[in-house]
């Protein structure tokens, strides 16, 4: 199974959801979406729903040597989460990521800022949450999201992705009120290999989203 893009991936999902939604089971969705690449499915679900659409910004914190190499992540004003054992095998402590906390915190503002542009946060009490992203690998950044809109109260919180790493499933389904995932491959090495077309988003790319959905907020 392979999608053309990360268009029609949010069609698919998005009619998984709008079934549950006809069910009942959907109350009051507001659509978050992780960006950049989440943005581009989570604005095919949004429209599909009739839902609002905002962001969720998470930052991966990436070990000192390789920034690339993901060792946890943080979102919102919460603490980051780390991989203990990825920690403990790299011979790491919190302490000496400090300084890529920080700096990643930073950047995680300063998107929130431009993104939201003035907006306030939805409210996500006595709504259901549904957080959305292109794909899942380790599944680190969307656990550090999940906490984050757990701790903001919703009815509901649902994960919807159209590909998962069959390991990170079998956690997250834990985290969530509800799994939508269309795809969890038994053999799994990247998000991008199940696209034919999986460039590059830019802010512009979220912004020109964001401001085509202020209308169903």
């Amino acid at each position: 199974m392979q999608f053309r893009d990360r268009r029609q991936a949010g069609r698919e999902l998005a009619q998984q959801l709008r079934v549950r939604q006809e069910k009942g089971t959907l109350p009051h969705p507001v659509v978050l979406a992780l960006p950049r690449g989440g943005v581009a499915v989570a604005r095919e679900i949004a429209r599909t729903l009739e839902a609002p659409l905002d962001v969720l910004v998470v930052r991966k914190i990436g070990a000192p040597f390789h920034e690339e190499f993901g060792v946890g992540a943080l979102a919102g004003d919460g603490p980051p989460l780390f991989d203990e054992q990825t920690l403990y095998r790299l011979g790491l402590t919190e302490a000496d990521l400090a300084p890529v906390v920080e700096r990643e915190r930073k950047e995680l503002r300063r998107r929130e800022e431009r993104y939201r542009q003035g907006r306030p946060a939805p409210r996500l009490r006595d709504r259901t949450a549904v957080v959305v992203d292109d794909g899942v690998a380790t599944g680190s950044t969307a656990r550090v999201a999940l906490r984050a809109v757990r701790d903001q109260g919703p009815e509901r919180l649902v994960l919807a992705v159209p590909v998962c790493a069959p390991e990170a499933a079998g956690e997250l389904r834990r985290l969530v009120d509800e799994f939508v995932c269309l795809h969890v491959p038994r053999l799994f090495s990247a998000v991008g290999e199940w696209y034919e077309d999986f460039g590059q988003l830019t802010d512009a790319d979220v912004l020109e989203a964001l401001r085509g959905e202020e209308g169903v907020r």
